[in-house]
């Protein structure tokens, strides 16, 4: 199943719908027309986990094996759009709390950093954490908007982010993918310049807009494997990450367990895996994004995220 927060000019506030093919159905109007309990936002499903799935499963059974488009109860109440005809928000449009992100997850970018910062890269004896405002949240097809008073290097992360469905506390790592929800495409835009000069990632992460995701939000049941999805980002069509989960220092049922260690994760909590090689600053000579870039972040089975970059007014 796949899940996005979508707007149209009629209904200006994001809410959320089921994606299949090029079409999405409205939640909210569809579970009213079947006289069962809407829940019309991300957070509030993840918060009635149980009786929103039951909700979700019983619009994709009225379905069934049709186009949403076909079903006349839903096309009769304007519960059906293309997905040309709507806007795509990110699938959590506002967390509730910081973007949980882990540093250097993957070996050859660790390398690659440590080497672009005249480092040997040290084996990590355990992951490395930090946090985006969720002010940061862009949607998958949002501008992202350098302001040169502000940052002048910014750089690029393809990320597959977890969302959590179910929450907990010193979880273990074998029922840690248990607790997962959904995946989703993330990318951990950087103000590297702001990261150096602050001695830590928080500020250079946290600049507003600087976390595109989307453009849904995979359920946990479609990814068969976390660790088997290919992550590829490309600027102006030219690959510059390409890699794989299965690189990984620390896996997602890692990830989950060392967070969950005396913390709790709750429904909804987001949480970006790492990226691969290939970031901007560490290439020779460095590049970094400039207006009128178009950066897309993709990862296999899930979606694509298309980000033209422009300078601030």
């Amino acid at each position: 199943m796949k899940l996005a927060s979508f707007s149209t000019t009629d209904i200006p506030k994001p809410r959320l719908g089921i994606v299949r093919d090029d079409e999405i159905v409205d939640v909210d109007l569809a579970a009213r027309a079947l006289n069962i309990m809407p829940y019309d936002q991300a957070l509030d499903l993840l918060d009635h986990y149980e009786q929103g799935m039951q909700e979700l499963n019983a619009i994709l059974g009225k379905a069934a094996n049709r186009r949403f488009s076909e079903v006349r109860t839903f096309t009769e109440i304007g519960a059906v759009h293309s997905l040309s005809d709507v806007q795509l928000a990110a699938p959590i449009p506002r967390p509730r709390k910081n973007i949980l992100c882990l540093g250097q997850n993957y070996a050859e970018h660790a390398k690659e950093s440590a080497e672009a910062r005249g480092h040997e890269a040290a084996e990590l004896e355990a992951p490395i954490f930090f946090t985006k405002a969720p002010t940061t949240v862009n949607s998958p097809y949002g501008k992202i908007v350098i302001d040169p008073s502000v940052s002048v290097e910014i750089d690029w992360e393809a990320e597959l982010a977890v969302i959590i469905g179910k929450g907990g506390k010193n979880i273990r790592e074998e029922e840690a993918l248990s607790h997962v929800f959904g995946y989703t495409v993330l990318n951990d835009v950087s103000a590297r310049d702001l990261q150096w000069r602050h001695k830590q990632y928080f500020k250079g992460k946290s600049i507003d807009g600087y976390c595109p995701m989307g453009p849904w939000i995979v359920t946990a049941n479609e990814i068969t494997d976390p660790q088997e999805l290919t992550v590829r980002l490309r600027v102006n069509g030219v690959t510059k990450q390409d890699g794989n989960t299965r690189m990984m220092i620390f896996p997602v049922r890692t990830i989950i367990a060392v967070l969950s260690q005396g913390m709790t994760l709750e429904p909804g909590d987001i949480i970006a895996t790492g990226t691969p090689s290939g970031v901007g600053f560490a290439r020779k000579p460095p590049e970094f994004l400039k207006a009128g870039d178009v950066m897309e972040t993709e990862i296999e089975g899930i979606g694509t995220l298309r980000n033209l970059v422009v300078n601030a007014s």
